[in-house]
């Protein structure tokens, strides 16, 4: 269990790690000089052409920029990090997906490799914990997602290790507040939620959610590495955690608009103008996600699918169109399968939906198949294999 801990929290210090590499866009700065490559000026301006080219999912123009990187800079660790954190973008697409996994791990590898080196040879050297901190953090993130605990736990102590080293240096100050937030949120929201994890928890300092999601809000919208970063961690809380729509529709409109072909801004996108009733408008984008998949578009695939074609039979089974409803459920089975996410709430709604269209076409023995899915794919305590069982019994089917 204290692993499990361990592994969650080097997560949300994974995204303050990540953020170091990210630059958003700005008009005017000043900047002192340093010995920070991070903090180099036309570095940094160079860096978010590339990094919103990745965002962009535009991977080629990416790695073209990178590779000069690593030609001007061969023993410095940042060039490998951003080409992992492209190859973190790949999988954040669909993180059930294991095919970049190798490649990942290897470019993170690598710059841990050079930036421990450059620690080696200055333990003050901040810019070095850093990259170590991010890097320890996304190797502990992956293998939390695999269920390899024990090595999660590993890089997860290597990760908040390097990420109290890194402190210190003002110019990165702005930066580390990403990760200061996430922690204070989590902290109290791991016990509020996992009652048995409270005795492990007092043994971090504590946390205060309210006080995260300001942190959160100031860097969104003032910081220059981890603006980006943010803005990714907000949308979701927002969405899932404090049941505020809107706000979360606001945040993911802009990353959208920002980066039009990044497959998760889009589908989160569309999700939540579902959320808010925005009904017409997620049926647009979730039309444009199902064209992309169709022209094979980088990073648009089945998982993206699964949503945009749910919201699709939602919006037709509203507005009486059985025909299109019952089109785009069996499109959202076809999309769960081939991700193989038959265990998903919308995959398990779809069943459920075309075994009651079955039934209200005299169709028992198609009805019958689709509730007897849903009781194989269900968990007992899940609410779809409940309702499948109440309308089996109300229906006698």
């Amino acid at each position: 269990m204290l692993a499990r801990v361990a592994v969650i929290l080097s997560i949300w210090l994974a995204g303050a790690g990540v953020s170091q590499a990210q630059v958003a866009e700005t008009d005017s700065m000043i900047y002192s000089p340093s010995r920070y490559l991070l903090l180099d000026k036309s570095l940094q301006f160079r860096i978010t052409k590339a990094i919103n080219s990745m965002y962009n999912f535009d991977f080629p123009t990416a790695e073209h920029d990178y590779a000069v990187l690593a030609l001007q800079y061969p023993e410095h660790p940042l060039p490998e990090f951003l080409v992992a954190l492209g190859y973190w973008w790949r999988i954040e697409v669909d993180v059930t997906n294991e095919k970049y996994d190798a490649i990942f791990v290897k470019y993170l590898d690598r710059a841990i490799e050079k930036a421990e080196v450059m620690f080696e040879e200055d333990e003050t050297n901040k810019e070095a914990a850093f990259f170590l901190a991010a890097g320890y953090g996304f190797q502990s993130r992956l293998y939390s997602e695999r269920k390899s605990w024990t090595k999660a736990a590993f890089a997860g102590r290597n990760a908040l290790k390097y990420m109290d080293l890194s402190r210190g240096e003002e110019e990165f100050n702005p930066e580390l507040l990403l990760g200061d937030a996430l922690f204070n949120y989590f902290s109290e929201w791991i016990p509020e939620n996992y009652p048995l994890l409270r005795p492990v928890m007092a043994l971090f300092p504590k946390g205060n959610k309210e006080l995260g999601l300001q942190q959160l809000e100031e860097v969104a919208n003032n910081a220059f590495y981890t603006r980006v970063e943010a803005q990714y961690f907000l949308f979701r809380l927002y969405a899932s955690e404090e049941k505020e729509p809107y706000k979360a529709l606001q945040i993911s409109e802009y990353l959208h608009s920002k980066f039009p072909n990044n497959p998760y801004f889009h589908r989160s996108y569309a999700r939540h103008l579902y959320a808010v009733g925005r009904w017409p408008e997620s049926v647009q984008q979730s039309k444009e996600i199902l064209d992309r998949i169709d022209s094979g578009m980088p990073g648009y695939e089945s998982n993206s699918g699964r949503y945009a074609a749910f919201y699709i039979a939602q919006f037709n089974e509203r507005m009486g169109d059985r025909t299109e409803a019952k089109k785009f459920y069996l499109k959202t089975l076809s999309y769960g399968e081939e991700s193989e996410s038959q265990e998903s709430g919308y995959y398990l709604h779809s069943l459920l939906q075309l075994g009651k269209i079955a039934t209200e076409e005299k169709n028992k023995t198609l009805a019958k198949k689709y509730f007897k899915d849903v009781k194989k794919y269900a968990k007992r305590k899940h609410p779809a294999h409940q309702e499948a069982r109440e309308f089996i019994k109300k229906n006698k089917l």
